[in-house]
């Protein structure tokens, strides 16, 4: 947990970012309250390593939504009406992350800082590869059904497709790099970078797929929303990448 000074100086940027994330129009009013108040635990709890994956993870999304936006409104298949965030999305995002620096930072911590940096760079790994596979695979001329693979419309729920797939490993993969590099920046002490990026990176992928495949069998019929299955699709990463840490002897 940061001291008193940093945490103030953590605070005070962390509000500066939620609101110019909301004159930016990235996030709603009511987004960004919710993105200050949880992104101010992070940093206070976890370090500003957390804190600076969480905003890059935010960056890439909204440049990833405001891609050939005017595309995406004529097929109907854009974030919001100008490619804003609401507070469900934040809350189902920001949620599990939360909850992972509060157990690290805690007194005493539930979980030791390595562990944790491994399951919330995985936690944002899903939802890079989630919101890139989603934004730029809307755009794919085709999509299959990820259970079936009978042809669907791109946006669909299950839809998957050749360059959302590709996408979403980038922003798996590109989110267990940058978090190595900014982990060793902050001086967070992690496992080797191998298993960090490993992990982080076939986690977030999977996750993406479990995202999918609830899309298609739960949210389609109703029994999730699109926030739940979001919530529950990063759940799944996190609880891949604590097995798979387990697995490699790097559980702590």
């Amino acid at each position: 947990m940061l001291s008193l000074l940093p945490a103030v100086v953590a605070i005070l940027a962390t509000v500066a970012l939620a609101l110019g994330a909301t004159l930016a129009r990235a996030l709603t009013p009511a987004a960004g309250v919710v993105a200050a108040v949880f992104g101010a635990i992070i940093v206070v709890f976890a370090g500003y390593a957390f804190l600076a994956l969480l905003i890059l993870f935010v960056v890439a999304s909204v440049l990833a939504t405001r891609y050939r936006f005017t595309e995406k409104q004529q097929r109907n298949v854009q974030e919001g009406r100008v490619g804003e965030r609401g507070i469900a999305n934040v809350v189902a995002h920001i949620l599990i992350p939360t909850g992972l620096a509060l157990a690290a930072g805690g007194s005493p911590p539930l979980l030791s800082l390595p562990t944790v940096a491994v399951l919330y760079a995985s936690a944002l790994a899903f939802g890079a590869a989630d919101t890139f596979g989603s934004e730029f695979g809307v755009l794919a001329g085709r999509a299959r059904s990820i259970l079936t693979a009978r042809l669907v419309t791109p946006g669909t729920n299950g839809g998957v497709s050749g360059t959302g797939e590709l996408w979403a490993a980038i922003g798996a993969v590109t989110t267990g790099l940058i978090g190595f590099v900014l982990y060793l920046l902050f001086g967070t002490s992690t496992p080797p970078g191998a298993v960090l990026v490993g992990v982080v990176a076939v986690s977030g992928f999977v996750g993406c797929q479990v995202d999918s495949v609830l899309g298609e069998t739960l949210e389609n019929r109703g029994l999730l929303t699109k926030h739940s299955t979001n919530f529950f699709g990063m759940l799944s990463s996190v609880v891949l990448s604590a097995a798979l840490l387990g697995a490699l002897g790097w559980w702590r």
